[in-house]
């Protein structure tokens, strides 16, 4: 049985001279090679492709349309993303979206821990990316750690001016680009660097550029450990038989140098594979020591693998003392016994079912849904009128959304009552609506009955037939008092 470290202390981390009132502990990870940081490159490299290209990718909707790709037009009220267009009514759309990816990151828990957070979450990659800049230009770990309490010289200054530059840079790039997804890029760009954007528009790149200058830049491992609410709920979530980051201690231990260990075993005495290098601690970007045990802030890049890996392959030791390994199988090597992979077992199972089957609802959904609708609200003050003729008429509010490209005209039609009589206030035949909006109508429903009645709202395409309909009631004067 394991529980998750939650005392979590960076090992082995820098400190700088102690300023009044201000936390200085800072980790410097050393650089490393290996399977995993090449996965980690493809990864970022991906992520980065995609963030700022996607805004320039074109996508053909027809005339008067914007075409753009993926944008979130909010002078129009409309979300689009290639082919899919939607609504503000229709934001249940991305409630199940925000649900989706929830089950997808509890499911990537399952098999593989927080590698969400290891290899795609953008404070991962954009902490990577300003980790080499600053290595490019001021060299690796011993070397940054030794210019960090260096006396001051022209080089130094050049070196440090020259880093925080590109990381602003970066930063600026990081802020202009997402604002890009909220109007058409092409000519926000332009205007951005033309000066003619909008004073909003610069605001936003700036607080953009002040938080990915920060948050890469300065706090880096303090948000993957204190300010996510993820690492969090790991204490909740956690699962043993999940392919996480551990250190095999049965075979690690008790550690000492190679040659303390060649002399144990000549002796026939017990002695790990593990030579208590640091390595795997020197490159760990969040500072933990996985050799402890379980840690919530362990993001499972898989570094300390690589690294490891590296020192097991100059002694000669087969790799794999840390690794992606189950909890669990921990313990079985721990009593001597054969591992098992369970990356397919009920839960994730349960939850990958549950994420097709959610991810099958919403594509039905979304390709069976009409490019036209109908909303009716039933007038609440008063609910119910008697007039003079001894007749019950109802007030509604009926809007019509027209979500095709050209202008449609639609036939209203109420049923559900005998002998009822509909007016739709300031109208007279045909309801025109124009293309991509909707338009509100006054409808009075009056008939003589005593006693509530559903009905129904329809909607007919006069040029097209396609029919809409909504449902609602008719209220006696009895009933609505």
């Amino acid at each position: 049985m394991a529980t998750l470290d939650i005392s979590f202390k960076p090992e082995r981390a820098h400190l700088r001279k102690p300023k009044r009132g201000l936390i200085t502990e800072r980790v410097v990870p050393q650089s490393v090679s290996g399977r995993y940081r090449r996965l980690k490159w493809i990864a970022l490299v991906c992520c980065l492709a995609v963030y700022y290209v996607l805004p320039f990718i074109r996508w053909s909707r027809g005339p008067a349309q914007p075409d753009q790709a993926v944008l979130l037009d909010l002078e129009r009220g409309r979300l689009y993303f290639f082919f899919i267009e939607i609504w503000p009514q229709e934001v249940y759309y991305l409630t199940g979206l925000l649900i989706l990816a929830t089950l997808v990151l509890i499911w990537l828990n399952a098999v593989a821990g927080r590698v969400w957070c290891g290899y795609f979450c953008p404070q991962t990659v954009w902490t990577d990316l300003f980790l080499l800049v600053e290595r490019c230009i001021e060299g690796d770990r011993r070397e940054r750690l030794k210019k960090q309490n260096a006396p001051l010289t022209a080089r130094r200054v050049l070196e440090i001016g020259f880093k925080h530059a590109t990381w602003l840079l970066i930063a600026m790039l990081t802020g202009g680009a997402f604002v890009l997804y909220f109007t058409d890029a092409r000519k926000l760009l332009t205007d951005l660097a033309m000066g003619r954007a909008s004073m909003l528009a610069y605001a936003w790149v700036g607080i953009l550029t002040c938080t990915t200058y920060t948050l890469a830049g300065y706090a880096r491992e303090q948000v993957c450990t204190w300010m996510c609410p993820w690492p969090r709920l790991q204490g909740a979530i956690w699962d043993p038989e999940a392919l996480t980051v551990n250190y095999r201690d049965y075979r690690g231990e008790p550690r000492g140098s190679a040659k303390k260990a060649t002399e144990l075993k000549a002796r026939g005495k017990p002695a790990g594979d593990c030579v208590d290098c640091m390595q795997c601690v020197t490159v760990c970007p969040i500072g933990i020591d996985i050799r402890e045990g379980p840690n919530f802030a362990c993001i499972n890049c898989g570094l300390c693998v690589d690294a490891c890996d590296t020192t097991m392959a100059k002694l000669g030791r087969p790799r794999g003392l840390i690794d992606y390994e189950a909890w669990s199988n921990i313990e079985r090597g721990r009593a001597g016994e054969a591992p098992k992979r369970r990356v397919i077992r009920l839960k994730t199972i349960s939850l990958a079912a549950s994420i097709v089957a959610l991810g099958g609802i919403m594509g039905a959904s979304l390709s069976m849904r009409s490019d036209a609708k109908i909303t009716v609200i039933h007038d609440r003050n008063p609910v119910a009128v008697r007039l003079s003729d001894g007749q019950t008429r109802n007030g509604y509010a009926v809007r019509l959304y027209n979500k095709a490209d050209g202008e449609r005209s639609f036939r209203l039609h109420v049923s559900g009552l005998e002998a009822a009589s509909v007016d739709i206030l300031g109208e007279t035949g045909l309801l025109a609506v124009a293309p991509d909006t909707t338009r509100e109508l006054r409808v009075l429903v009056t008939a003589p009955v005593n006693a509530r009645q559903d009905i129904v709202f329809t909607a007919t395409d006069a040029a097209s037939g396609q029919a809409v309909m909504a449902q609602d009631v008719f209220i006696p004067v009895e009933g609505g008092q």
